[in-house]
């Protein structure tokens, strides 16, 4: 089930993107279930209070607060979701891609061009969530996108996931486990009984360390230095990374 919000203070522009994403689900046989708001405000109380989408289209020029603002927000609180701007002006592009815009649709909105949008975006949905963890934590069931996934330690029986936004997550597990799952995936390595780490950011590699793009230091244990440093080598050949 694909979650859809949208929000625009004209109720004109609600009613059409709500028979475009009726004519999008019958035409397309998609399970999709959506929301309108008329104003940031409500939509942000119930973001607040968990409502989620994969989705979400915003007016940007609204009253009160504009879109823009409302996204900043948002992000506060998903930075998975796809926030899709509406407006009649491209004079906010630039600040809508600041706050992580999927796109900026520009008024009026025609179906065919509509239907290629939802399209693209339902495929990067898809696509999102096979290449993520679903994690039991202490807040609750978490999504965890693996490209947001920097490096993982374990310090007893908890799983600490590092992200790229600097956020940390905990939960319950052994990293034996989660390196199973995450083996058909080439990015990750296990220098370490203790750490996995994405080698997308590993950013120096000496004889007793890993440094990470976030700075964090991953320990090399004592002759693990060439093995680790030659799967780090094959990795970046087989992405085409420059070497010198």
């Amino acid at each position: 089930m694909i979650k859809v919000g949208f929000c625009d203070d004209e109720l004109p522009m609600l009613d059409e993107i709500s028979v475009l994403l009726d004519n999008y689900r019958v035409a397309k046989n998609q399970e999709i279930q959506y929301t309108a708001f008329q104003s940031p405000l409500d939509l942000l109380t119930g973001i607040e209070r968990g409502l989620r989408f994969d989705i979400l289209f915003l007016d940007v020029v609204m009253p009160g607060e504009n879109g823009i603002e409302a996204a900043k927000e948002i992000r506060e609180y998903d930075t998975d979701v796809k926030i899709i701007f509406l407006t009649s002006s491209a004079e906010f592009a630039v600040q809508s891609y600041a706050v992580g815009a999927y796109f900026y649709q520009m008024k009026p909105i025609w179906e065919e061009s509509f239907f290629r949008l939802m399209d693209t975006a339902l495929s990067e949905c898809a696509k999102a969530k096979t290449d993520s963890l679903i994690l039991r934590c202490k807040t609750g069931i978490t999504r965890v996108p693996l490209t947001q996934l920097e490096y993982c330690e374990v310090i007893g029986r908890t799983l600490i996931l590092h992200l790229t936004s600097g956020k940390v997550v905990e939960c319950s597990g052994s990293l034996d486990d989660l390196g199973a799952q995450l083996a058909q995936f080439p990015n990750f390595l296990r220098p370490h009984r203790s750490y996995l780490v994405n080698m997308e950011y590993i950013q120096n590699i000496t004889y007793r360390e890993i440094a990470m793009a976030c700075l964090a230091q991953v320990p090399i244990p004592h002759g693990k230095y060439t093995e680790i440093k030659n799967e780090f080598l094959e990795y970046a050949f087989r992405g085409k990374q420059v070497l010198l």
